[in-house]
């Protein structure tokens, strides 16, 4: 049997951007070709990105993707089979596709069997299902073509054996969330142990919106043993070889941990989403607090310390050890530091609603009122610089509404959105071991907002463990109140938490969109409508 020689293109595509798209596969079928590989493998949907949504609603999309293919074709060694993943239209009909492009033309395309619709996929809203196998010929080799989700459920790879393919390639845009390296591994392996024959499996890299794709391709030998695995969370060209019928072994990278891998995802996320819409700077308003600690140091470690300003805005309530931990942390990072007191607001503000609110008590009117002079202080800073405002908020305030509407909820990019405030700790523990950035009082000291004397998020809230394992059950494994009292919580507690994650949809709705890391989070995984009378089953 022949050897083959497989490139993988762990790409960093752009959605919408096919000229620049299209010149990355190109770059990546050239050097495949100087390094005498047979195969090209890309990942799902490169040349127009992933997720491109209602882009796909329009036919001149489909017709400018068609245009950059036949380009690819034209350009392309002719010597090299190139699998690019693109969107076809055919008719009244869109399918999810990967070419076959070889000797200047489109030899053969593919179409996704599997349509995902769950989680963070909506692809039957765009496409057709594909119905038939493609197994090709490259140098005496069978090859069948999958797509992403048709290796996680049977069907498609079987199909593909049955028609006698001996190795299965696979174009993927698989999103990160927490432990999903491994998942992937393990739903591929049972495939392979399925069919009988091996899978390299090419898998997109990059920042969308708030997905992340971590890359982590990988390829496994026919009894589903990992064989090889790229990077995570960066662009990597790699050769694979497939000979005497099975892929050949090669040394693999350091096992990393849940916490390097949900870091360096987030960093990934920022670095994209500000790059590629045009923000070459972030202004973030630190706290002293453990959640502003890891947004900056993340921004930082994103885009560098040279293009991040910190803006430290106290109030009379902010305790000097707020002050003194923030002066550390950014002398540490080396970005540019501000403060600026936000107590003549707080006067200005208090002497104008006296007159409207007469006799009324303070409460958390006023409270919310310096939060919202802050995000004044910052949204300004953001127009007259041109940098985006990075939120700090983390998964458990989003949740139970722990934040201000128009004020720290207001910014253009929320980093930490869905990290619960246990894992910040884990995060910023990692971070440190790395670095030492961050003070250890701040890991130390007891959450506060600090916007009334002597206050700690425990005041209001259920100690975050028992809040973040609250949420988990309920959001994302949908357990119902009932259950999660008989899993040991405290009624009281499960029924606060559910009652606030609830009643505070209408905020999350307004919040500015961040990097998903968990396996549902408050974005495109989470669609409950704002009116809703609903009671849960007690």
């Amino acid at each position: 049997m022949s050897t083959l020689r497989i490139a993988v293109a762990q790409l960093n595509c752009v959605v919408g951007d096919l000229d620049h798209n299209a010149a990355l596969i190109l770059d990546a079928a050239h050097r495949a070709a100087e390094q005498g590989a047979d195969l090209l493998l890309t990942p799902e949907l490169a040349l127009c990105g992933y997720p491109p949504e209602d882009l796909l609603l329009r036919p001149d999309f489909h017709r400018a993707c068609a245009h950059a293919l036949a380009r690819i074709a034209a350009e392309a060694p002719r010597d090299l089979a190139v699998l690019v993943g693109h969107p076809h239209a055919s008719g009244e009909c869109r399918y999810n596709a990967a070419s076959v492009i070889r000797g200047g033309r489109v030899e053969a395309t593919y179409f996704k069997m599997r349509l995902p619709n769950y989680e963070v996929f909506d692809e039957e809203r765009y496409f057709d299902a594909g119905t038939q196998p493609l197994v090709i010929d490259v140098e005496g080799v069978k090859v069948g073509v999958n797509i992403c989700a048709d290796v996680w459920e049977p069907g498609a790879a079987e199909a593909a054996a049955a028609a006698g393919a001996q190795l299965l390639a696979v174009l993927n845009a698989s999103p990160y969330h927490l432990n999903k390296p491994v998942t992937r591994e393990q739903v591929v392996a049972e495939r392979v142990l399925a069919t009988g024959i091996p899978v390299v499996y090419c898998n997109l890299v990059g920042g969308q919106d708030e997905l992340v794709f971590d890359g982590a391709s990988f390829a496994l030998d026919r009894r589903g043993r990992l064989a090889w695995r790229a990077p995570h969370c960066r662009e990597h060209f790699a050769t694979v070889e497939f000979s005497a019928g099975d892929i050949v072994a090669q040394p693999l990278p350091p096992q990393t941990t849940v916490e390097q891998d949900c870091y360096e995802a987030l960093v990934l996320g920022v670095r994209d989403y500000l790059g590629k819409n045009g923000f070459r700077s972030a202004l973030i308003g630190l706290s002293g607090g453990v959640d502003s600690a890891l947004t900056l140091c993340i921004a930082v470690d994103a885009i560098g310390a040279e293009h991040v300003r910190a803006v430290m805005m106290p109030s009379p309530y902010t305790a000097q050890m707020s002050l003194d931990d923030s002066r550390e942390l950014v002398r540490n990072l080396g970005v540019r530091y501000d403060e600026v007191s936000i107590a003549p607001a707080m006067q200005t503000f208090e002497q104008m609603l006296k007159p409207l609110f007469g006799d009324a008590a303070a409460d958390t009117t006023e409270e919310n009122v310096q939060a919202r002079a802050r995000m004044i202080m910052l949204m300004a800073l953001s127009n007259k610089t041109g940098a985006i405002v990075l939120t700090t908020g983390n998964k458990s305030e989003m949740a139970v509404g722990y934040s201000t509407l128009y004020g720290d909820l207001a910014g253009g990019f929320a980093v930490i959105k869905d990290i619960y405030k246990t894992f910040v700790y884990r995060l910023c523990a990692w971070r440190n071991s790395q670095r030492h950035d961050i003070p250890d009082n701040i890991l130390t000291r007891a959450p506060s907002a600090e916007l009334r004397p002597n206050q700690t998020d425990q005041d209001s809230l259920p100690a975050y463990e028992i809040l973040d394992a609250i949420i988990q059950a309920y959001m994302e494994r949908d357990q119902s109140p009932r259950e999660i009292v008989t899993a040991g919580f405290a009624e009281n507690d499960v029924k606060r938490v559910i009652g606030l994650l609830k009643r505070n949809e209408y905020k999350r709705r307004q919040a500015p969109p961040g990097v998903r890391v968990t396996e549902r989070g408050f974005g495109k995984d989470w669609r409950y409508p704002i009116t809703n009378r609903y009671r849960d089953e007690h």
